[in-house]
């Protein structure tokens, strides 16, 4: 394989297959609507996480709705967790991980039903 040329952009990091994978399996131990089955889809700069709304809470019809968006910004080498606010339909950014594993363990946890609603 060739190098990039010397003037060549950066490669993403993400998304990639290997983490889009940690992160499914990271997924099984939640605390929160372990009944159902979330997907976890690349998307420019991370991850985004759906699941059918089993509580109806935000879907009365149990609908597939958007659970968090992880995204890596490399300059701060940070990764970022959104939550959605499904009144207005906007990622609100809800906390800043320096590691992947301990924003999962947060999103699993979720003390505070930001994200499994």
């Amino acid at each position: 394989m060739d190098p990039l040329p010397a003037n060549a952009p950066p490669r993403a990091a993400h998304p990639n297959d290997l983490d889009r994978k940690r992160i499914e399996r990271a997924l099984g131990a939640r605390k929160r609507y372990r009944y159902v089955s979330p997907t976890v889809s690349p998307v420019s700069g991370g991850y985004a996480i759906a699941s059918p709304c089993c509580s109806r809470n935000i879907d009365p019809e149990g609908g597939i709705v958007d659970v968090a968006l992880l995204l890596h910004d490399p300059a701060a080498a940070v990764w970022q967790l959104f939550r959605k606010d499904h009144a207005t339909g906007a990622w609100a950014l809800h906390s800043l991980h320096p590691r992947l594993p301990g924003l999962l363990e947060l999103l699993n946890s979720d003390p505070d039903r930001a994200f499994w609603q």
